[in-house]
């Protein structure tokens, strides 16, 4: 009687779980976990002369990381990476306060405006602004015709253009978690600080601004690491005159043909992820601001 108890038990709640979880938790092993495991495994091997992949354990792959050349592009990268990242939280805190502030239709409209990017690819977008910014672009065709400048300037292919490329891809990741965090902002509170005789920027450095550093922190993660990654922002606005830890990753799976070498570049940006993320949650970070 009680093996038939459990039985029905196990067809009445564990099995509708597992027919819905099941397929899912199987696509995630076989397109997250085992893709993982093998970049992991490919980072400890070697190549033969032709350039094929030998599976023979070796720390080699991680000794190359530690090249002059490499650590110079890893010193552009966080440097890249933490302008854009300075750059999207001074631009998008004040576009996300008053969207989260504003209570009138114009609310949907701002919200729209930051979703509306994602609509198109960022390859496409980014190619945009290179027509923009070229030689014949349209930048230059209007200073030319207000007589600004006499010949094209060149914008593209150096840290500037690539900064604005990243920020660019990248700022609505940072609005989209200040929105969050301001939103859950207290108004009475901002009320009380008004009535104690605080001074509005007082109000924001001691109240507002330690409300809603968790956003700021959670946008900084989400723009960070991407930006470390965007290679194709880099080819196509720096012209490889600002190369990110992305471009070498790129270079070793393609003209380099150096896999093991470009898997261990990307179990060191895997685990800089991790790290920052561990942090985060160290901090008293809300993980389901960062998808997690």
């Amino acid at each position: 009687m009680e093996k038939k108890h459990s039985s029905h038990q196990f067809r009445s709640n564990t099995l509708p779980a597992l027919v819905m979880v099941g397929p899912v938790a199987l696509l995630l092993v076989l397109l997250v976990a085992v893709p993982l495991v093998y970049v992991a495994v490919m980072s400890f091997c070697t190549t033969d002369e032709y350039y094929n992949v030998v599976f023979k354990f070796s720390l080699a792959n991680y000794g190359k990381l530690l090249s002059p050349d490499y650590i110079k592009i890893y010193g552009q990268s966080i440097l890249i990476a933490f302008i854009t990242t300075l750059l999207c939280i001074l631009i998008a805190y004040p576009f996300s306060y008053i969207i989260a502030r504003t209570k009138s239709k114009r609310k949907q409209l701002f919200y729209m405006l930051v979703i509306i990017p994602f609509w198109t690819n960022s390859l496409i977008r980014v190619y945009g602004w290179r027509t923009f910014l070229g030689t014949n672009g349209w930048l230059n065709n209007a200073l030319q015709a207000l007589h600004i400048t006499t010949e094209p300037l060149d914008f593209l292919y150096n840290q500037g253009t690539t900064v604005l490329g990243m920020v660019y891809c990248l700022i609505p990741f940072m609005i989209l978690p200040l929105y969050t965090a301001i939103e859950k902002l207290d108004g009475s509170l901002l009320e009380a600080s008004s009535d104690l005789g605080a001074k509005p920027v007082k109000t924001f450095f001691e109240v507002i601004l330690p409300l809603t550093a968790s956003g700021i922190f959670s946008g900084s993660i989400m723009v960070f690491i991407p930006c470390l990654g965007y290679f194709f922002v880099s080819n196509i606005l720096g012209g490889g005159n600002s190369d990110v830890i992305g471009n070498l990753i790129e270079r070793q799976f393609k003209s380099g043909n150096n896999w093991p070498l470009g898997a261990a570049l990307s179990i060191i940006l895997i685990l800089v992820t991790l790290l920052l993320v561990k942090i985060y949650k160290k901090l008293g970070g809300d993980m389901d601001s960062l998808g997690v």
